[in-house]
């Protein structure tokens, strides 16, 4: 019996603190300003609402973005500092069914298959909430064109014949 109680009071103790915890709801999409089909180099814009669904205000709301690459082959998370991304929001607070918006811009820049999803948390509650994932396919951009290059490849020859042919000619006719 004396067990019991101790059962008892543990599951109450528990299921106040559940009632009681942060619970936050976390919704991602894609901006419509982005490109249809994005290639390297383009930037991408990915908009949050991260609402409080619990009944007590959230302190020290953090808010972060992750990235993965899907490719076969190649899945890994991503290192945000080379897509210059908006890594984070930090310190906030959010208070009983409010609802904060925020905007992530990243620069793509390399090809492959990608997944992002929003993460949040605050500095008193463990739980670590994330919105759905968005994928996308991010294109392969030529880094050398030809288009630019010929015209140097074959410029900057002719440029010193040509000079070299302009100075071969005023000797001739200096001397001559």
């Amino acid at each position: 019996m004396k067990h019991f109680k101790y059962l008892l009071t543990s599951l109450l103790l528990l299921s106040s603190s559940l009632a009681t915890a942060a619970s936050l709801q976390l919704q991602l999409q894609s901006d419509t300003a982005n490109p249809t089909h994005p290639t390297m180099g383009d930037w991408m814009h990915f908009n949050s609402v991260i609402t409080n669904t619990g009944q007590q205000p959230i302190e020290g709301l953090v808010a972060w973005i992750s990235l993965v690459e899907v490719t076969p082959g190649k899945e890994q998370p991503m290192d945000l500092e080379d897509w210059s991304a908006h890594k984070a929001v930090t310190g906030t607070t959010l208070q009983s069914d409010a609802s904060l918006q925020t905007q992530w811009p990243m620069r793509l820049i390399q090809s492959g298959d990608y997944r992002v999803v929003i993460s949040a948390t605050d500095r008193n509650n463990k739980t670590v909430f994330t919105s759905p994932t968005l994928q996308f396919h991010v294109a392969q951009k030529p880094v050398v064109e030809s288009a630019r290059i010929l015209p140097v490849a074959l410029g900057i020859p002719l440029l010193i014949g040509g000079l070299l042919g302009v100075q071969k000619f005023r000797r001739r006719h200096k001397t001559g």
